[in-house]
């Protein structure tokens, strides 16, 4: 069989191709084609293609004339600043005060080298960057805090100044809001820090990744900041808090795992306990971490939890300013148990001057404490960081024992 599917490919050479006659009268026709396009080529062309284009003229640049300086806004609320000056003597904060209706107040009391507030319209409390070089220090694990050697104390130079509003009066009711565990849920975290108003004070847990970035923006937006070390329960290692608890076995008496704990991030003013009840029971065990805690130029919270601390027994035979949670807001995580809770711990605040509350950075503590924390001030109450209920305690002679609130 020779046909095309059974011929081997090549083997046949291809048969010439039948020519049509020319037909004149189709090549007349071309030829003038050709000529018509060759003489559209050499015609002036639209070099937009016929698509739609506008002319405009371009004119040499002349600079905007300088607007006249408009005079100083005036301030609309209470805002503050920290500087790395010296403090003024009191006639210049009776200036201040004046002048802007804002009560300048130092966060350590009388002699405090915390630094001084710059008053600046509709801006919030600008705390000082972390790290500052003068209250920090290499360690084996970063960067540690540490007592400056001109004596300014982290607590001090990190802790967010206090100020009022013109509609609190003198000797109010102060009231701290601190919300823990934060740093382990990242939607969490940017709640609190974006619901809560600037004055609660957060604490971070130190096992969240991009600590030193998370407590940067916390504090950009006027929250202070504490560390919250993992300590021994009475049930552990079956209730294991995380890596580098501080533990009543330890050999050096945990000192190296609070020295991990402590360089996980800067700008914290001060330490508190999450779990802890055997080592905060630990006399041994928890003088020394306190110690260190002391040296370090900090203040330690207690978070109330434990009937057994001996946070305030130790403290003052350190120097040690300190504070005791007066209530937790979530221990039962109803809407109607957290409205109690803050009720009593507006109750503790006007019969003892301030108190401390304490709720876990939970969707619904975050909703509740923002709330009632917004509305503090229409009832007379001032919205206090921890460290100004320390102030407190100092500046009501209490700086001998510098111990709960009770």
């Amino acid at each position: 069989m020779t046909d095309e599917l059974n011929q081997p490919l090549g083997r046949e050479a291809p048969r010439p191709a039948k020519r049509e006659p020319r037909r004149p009268l189709a090549f007349a026709i071309g030829a003038l084609a050709a000529a018509g396009v060759g003489a559209l080529y050499f015609l002036p062309r639209d070099p937009f293609g016929g698509e739609p284009y506008a002319i405009a003229r371009i004119e040499p640049y002349k600079p905007p004339e300088t607007a006249p300086a408009l005079p100083p806004a005036q301030p609309q609320t209470a805002a503050v600043e920290q500087t790395q000056g010296q403090l003024p003597d009191d006639s210049g904060i009776s200036e201040i005060e004046q002048l802007s209706g804002v009560k300048v107040t130092r966060p350590g009391g009388e002699g405090s080298t915390a630094r001084i507030i710059r008053v600046e319209p509709a801006s919030g409390v600008r705390l000082t960057p972390a790290p500052d070089r003068r209250v920090t220090e290499k360690g084996p694990y970063g960067l540690l805090p540490k007592i400056g050697a001109d004596g300014a104390r982290p607590m001090d130079v990190y802790s967010r100044p206090f100020v009022t509003a013109t509609t609190i009066k003198p000797g109010a009711p102060r009231i701290a809001l601190v919300v823990g565990g934060v740093g382990l849920n990242a939607q969490s975290s940017l709640e609190a820090i974006d619901q809560l108003p600037e004055g609660v004070t957060l604490a971070f847990a130190p096992y969240g990744a991009n600590l030193d970035r998370l407590v940067a923006q916390a504090r950009a937006r006027g929250h202070e900041a504490l560390l919250q070390a993992p300590m021994e329960p009475f049930d552990y290692p079956q209730n294991n808090p995380g890596p580098h608890t501080l533990v009543t076995s330890a050999q050096d008496g945990g000192l190296d795992d609070l020295r991990w704990l402590m360089s996980r991030f800067t700008g914290y003013a001060g330490v508190m306990n999450h779990l802890g009840g055997r080592f905060m029971a630990d006399e041994t065990a928890l003088y020394g971490a306190l110690s260190e805690m002391a040296q370090r130029g900090l203040f330690f919270l207690d978070d109330g939890a434990s009937a057994q601390s001996l946070a305030g027994k130790l403290a003052p035979k350190l120097s040690l300013p300190n504070a005791k949670v007066d209530v937790v807001i979530d221990q039962r995580n109803t809407l109607q148990s957290m409205d109690a809770a803050l009720s009593q711990l507006e109750t503790a605040a006007r019969d003892k001057g301030a108190a401390i509350g304490f709720a876990s950075a939970t969707p619904a503590a975050i909703a509740r404490v923002a709330r009632f924390a917004r509305d503090l001030e229409r009832r007379g109450i001032a919205l206090a960081p921890v460290s100004a209920v320390l102030s407190q305690k100092i500046s009501n002679g209490a700086a001998a024992n510098m111990g709960p609130i009770r």
